[in-house]
């Protein structure tokens, strides 16, 4: 006779099983945090990052019910579900009494994307290039809400949206054909190097129109010779988890170019 199922551990329902999304979220909530430091900014980052562990437990509690079945994780899935998603309210009722502007306006543009990515994500399809794309551009939106939030001109704050975002889906073109080809399977190599020309080409509209910096371009430049080399016959195949920690760095340096740049209007 069978007893009682185990307990599900909480950490595996709590936080997302993949690594690789926290880059995407740490890296608009710290930009906008450095366009425009304040308190509704803070709230707007812990929403932020309410949301983004929203979708696991959420992810989970659908599977589940759509398999007809209720197991041990289910109603811990959707004690944490509805946690997190109240946190996320809370922490934006707050920023919306404590912003000097209002800061709808990105999380309008965030939305759509973000529901593209979530309706993928509850059938399994997370891993398709066009909803990891879409998460990216979504979490993106955060820096320009924070940015808004903290007074920054309405050009300036999408700008930093629009970098981010042509970041995101760059890195998800490149790193879908850069494995693929370490797998020796075809990959669009040449789809991801235009995605990296034509997103150096906006960076520098967008620094000249005033809303991005030139260190954007240089940082789009480098994620290019990036492209370029990764995908070229002269790479050495690495396994995947080198190639994740190696856009981990690219993100970062990216971060840090364009923090910089805006900071010191270069």
């Amino acid at each position: 006779m069978k007893g009682p199922a185990p307990p599900a551990p909480w950490k595996a329902v709590a936080l997302p099983v993949e690594h690789g999304g926290w880059g995407l979220l740490i890296e608009p909530v710290l930009l906008g945090l450095v366009l425009a430091p304040s308190s509704a900014g803070f709230c707007l980052a812990g929403a932020a990052v309410a949301a983004f562990l929203a979708r696991h437990p959420l992810r989970l509690v659908f599977m589940d019910r759509r398999k007809g079945a209720r197991y041990p994780r289910t109603a811990l899935a959707e004690l944490f579900a509805v946690g997190y998603a109240t946190l996320a309210l809370a922490f934006v009722t707050l920023a919306t009494l404590l912003a000097s502007a209002p800061f709808w306006p990105a999380i309008a543009v965030g939305v759509p994307p973000a529901l593209v990515a979530l309706a993928y994500d509850l059938r399994g399809r997370s891993r398709e290039a066009f909803p990891k794309a879409s998460g990216g551009v979504a979490l993106g939106a955060s820096a320009a809400a924070i940015a808004l939030a903290g007074g920054v001109p309405a050009g300036v704050a999408f700008g930093a949206w629009a970098l981010l975002a042509l970041r995101d889906v760059t890195a998800v073109l490149y790193v879908r054909a850069r494995l693929r080809l370490d797998r020796g399977v075809p990959a669009g190599t040449r789809g991801a190097l235009a995605s990296h020309a034509a997103a150096i080409a906006v960076a520098a509209a967008l620094a000249g129109a005033g809303f991005g910096p030139w260190l954007g371009v240089l940082a789009f430049g480098v994620l290019l010779l990036r492209a370029a080399w990764g995908l070229s016959s002269r790479r050495a195949p690495v396994r995947p988890k080198v190639v994740g920690f190696q856009e981990l760095f690219f993100g970062f340096l990216t971060l840090v170019l364009l923090a910089v740049g805006y900071r010191l209007n270069i």
